[in-house]
């Protein structure tokens, strides 16, 4: 029965699967032959063949029987071939947890027979995967202890893969010179064997790790070399890749003529082929060029095109680049608003690709021995059970430890007894103390307590002046840059003032509050328009909602608040300002103001990324000094909400939050009010 299924299976894919003269043959021979080692062998070469067609459904399929027919006749080199075949299935796939599983059952059926070269075929896939995910000392224990075997052997198919798979690792871990090395070896082997792929894929990673050592004359020469392997109609991504590196190498060195041959040919080669990464780069190497040769229309179209691609497909490298093009372009132009625009991104990008973690490449890695001793791995014999039959020498010490036990707490009690008098004498002196000790403390408290002023005041100048202040610098950061004259600037001297006069209004305000803090006085209320105070605050956070594109809705309405002006508007601006910390692209934050039973009711909300909710009760309490960062990895003090709560208690008002994580947070402030005036 099993083997007319078999053979219905085989018919099958002969059928239906079949793509190459080779696969029939092997597919009717299988058919007929008797469940034999024999079958297993023919199988797994079938098997290999449908692997290198990428036929990874049909390849499973027959990888699944032959390993239950390796089983079934006790055949462990098929077992281990299956299994080896099976794993690089789900290595394509990108299944690693199910290749890792295969990988390992391979490489133990290897053992068992002692095949080296088995065993370690397995350990340079595994090392593959290891480095793949992160794990490079496992990874290069199981490469760097293959190589060994290979190189010993001399086997340059594996080779090839090892070589390439540890110039890979140093390469994300920006060991250039070892990548470089390895790439090169590899680049040996595959010339050995006519892999024509491979010796593209590695003369393109020479080129590219010596451009990024600044050797462009040698970085020109491999991309050269690869670009002539090219072949025009299996290679498409790849010369669209190569062409735009190879002209922006050449326009290092402002050769013009050959820039733009490569570039143009690049330009016209991914358009065809709807490339949006090659095009990508040839548009921002093409904006490059037509600056330098001041075709300053053309470099505008070319990089607001590339501008337009990078977003949509996420290159923040190719982002990157655009924007430092634009600074320049804008520049020359003379705008120098939308350079500034153009620089501040510049900064926000380029910072957040310095901070991601780059991985740790671990050092001198120890080789494994792959062979392992099998004669070692002896199971050890179980215990015996040992039973008793009755005796009564258990009873005897039973009692004897309950004597010790009494005798104990007799001692015990004696012992306490002689420290109880001399307890109670203690405690005499030492009531005597605390009424010294509570004086110091009383003082000690208030001091504490001058000092929390003091650092409130700090964290409220950090909190508050920093988006004025990296304002104010970034405009003398574009003057020190010589991005724009000295004439220039003084065009942007009312912008300037402007946002010096709003520092210097927020300073004003704080150390007012700052005085009367420390003189220990009442609130000075007024009655002033809580939607003049709004208004005021929001244009303080313009520019960091538009760089976040942030939504903002003001529903506010005009409405009058019995309070300390300067108190309520530190509170305001610390809740936008956390509002707009907290929100992301596209959220929404909505300010207004109700009367609610003859109290005025202000609503701070945004759809951000929401408070947990044990981190509530953490916000508005000074001695936790809790503190998350934004969106864009923004910091903060900590004491923020801290100090707004004792501003508002202070004017007899009340503060709290409702919020919900991924949905948003709502905070309300609620103060008393006149009566409305016309």
């Amino acid at each position: 029965m099993k083997q007319l299924f078999t053979l219905a299976v085989c018919l099958l894919s002969f059928a239906v699967f079949s793509q190459n003269e080779k696969i029939d043959k092997l597919t009717v021979q299988l058919a007929y032959l008797n469940a034999d080692s024999t079958k297993v062998k023919l199988s797994l070469a079938l098997i290999d063949e449908l692997y290198a067609h990428k036929d990874y459904s049909m390849a499973l399929l027959y990888a699944n029987e032959t390993s239950k027919l390796s089983e079934d006749l006790n055949y462990t080199k098929g077992q281990a071939e299956s299994c080896y075949y099976k794993a690089l299935i789900f290595t394509e796939r990108n299944d690693y947890y199910n290749a890792l599983d295969c990988y390992n059952k391979s490489r133990n059926f290897y053992l068992k027979i002692r095949d080296t070269l088995g065993i370690a075929r397995v350990s340079n896939s595994i090392g593959l995967i290891e480095i793949r995910r992160g794990n490079y000392t496992l990874g290069l224990q199981n490469s760097l202890s293959a190589i060994d075997i290979f190189e010993e052997k001399y086997l340059q198919d594996e080779l090839s893969s090892a070589y390439n798979n540890l110039a890979e690792a140093y390469h994300k871990t920006n060991q250039i010179d070892k990548s470089i090395e390895f790439n090169f070896k590899a680049l040996e082997v595959r010339k050995l064997i006519n892999d024509s792929n491979g010796i593209i894929q590695s003369t393109k990673n020479i080129a590219e790790l010596y451009s990024f050592l600044k050797e462009h004359r040698k970085s020109i020469e491999y991309y050269e070399k690869a670009l002539k392997l090219l072949d025009s109609k299996t290679d498409q991504d790849l010369r669209g890749e190569i062409l735009p590196k190879l002209g922006s190498e050449y326009l290092r060195f402002n050769e013009y003529d050959k820039a733009l041959h490569y570039l143009s040919e690049g330009l016209k080669y991914n358009r065809e082929n709807q490339n949006n990464q090659g095009l990508l780069r040839t548009l921002n190497a093409f904006g490059n060029l037509s600056l330098k040769q001041k075709k300053i229309k053309l470099a505008e179209s070319q990089l607001n095109e590339a501008y337009t691609i990078a977003n949509n497909i996420d290159n923040k490298t190719e982002l990157l680049k655009n924007y430092k093009l634009h600074i320049e372009l804008d520049s020359t132009l003379g705008y120098f608003q939308r350079a500034f625009y153009w620089q501040n991104r510049f900064y926000k990008l380029r910072d957040s690709l310095n901070k991601a973690d780059e991985p740790v490449f671990p050092k001198n890695i120890e080789h494994l021995n792959l062979i392992e001793d099998q004669s070692e791995n002896k199971l050890l014999d179980k215990p015996k059970q040992l039973t008793f039959g009755y005796s009564p020498y258990p009873l005897y010490v039973a009692i004897v430890i309950i004597i010790l036990l009494v005798l104990l707490l007799i001692f015990s009690y004696l012992k306490t007894k002689s420290h109880y008098t001399e307890l109670k004498q203690q405690k005499i002196e030492l009531a005597e103390e605390k009424v010294k000790t509570e004086a110091i403390l009383e003082h000690t408290h208030h001091l504490e307590e001058v000092n929390q002023v003091k650092d409130k005041l700090f964290s409220i100048v950090s909190h508050d002046l920093k988006d004025s202040i990296s304002s104010i610098k970034a405009f003398l950061d574009l003057l020190n840059e010589d991005s724009i004259t000295k004439e220039e600037f003084f065009e942007l001297i009312p912008e300037l003032s402007e946002n010096a006069n709003n520092a210097s209004s927020l300073l004003y305000n704080l150390l007012n509050w700052s005085k009367s803090q420390m003189q220990n006085l009442e609130p000075k209320p007024e009655l002033f328009n809580i939607q003049e105070v709004f208004q005021i605050k929001m244009a303080l956070v313009e520019q960091k909602i538009e760089d976040k594109q942030i939504i903002l809705i003001d529903e506010s309405q005009r409405d009058f608040i019995y309070a300390d002006k300067s108190m309520v508007e530190i509170v305001i601006q610390n809740l936008i300002t956390n509002a707009v910390k907290f929100s992301k692209k596209g959220d929404v934050i909505t300010i207004s103001n109700q009367d609610v039973n003859g109290r005025s009711l202000i609503s701070i909300e945004d759809t951000g990324v929401g408070i947990p909710k044990e981190n509530i009760n953490k916000l508005f309490a000074a001695h936790k000094n809790f503190t998350t960062t934004g969106t864009q990895n923004e910091k903060g003090t900590g004491l923020g909400l801290t100090i707004a709560k004792d501003l508002v208690e202070l004017n007899n008002g009340k503060i709290w939050v409702e919020s919900t994580v991924n949905v948003g947070s709502k905070f309300f402030i609620e103060l008393p009010k006149a009566e409305s005036r016309a």
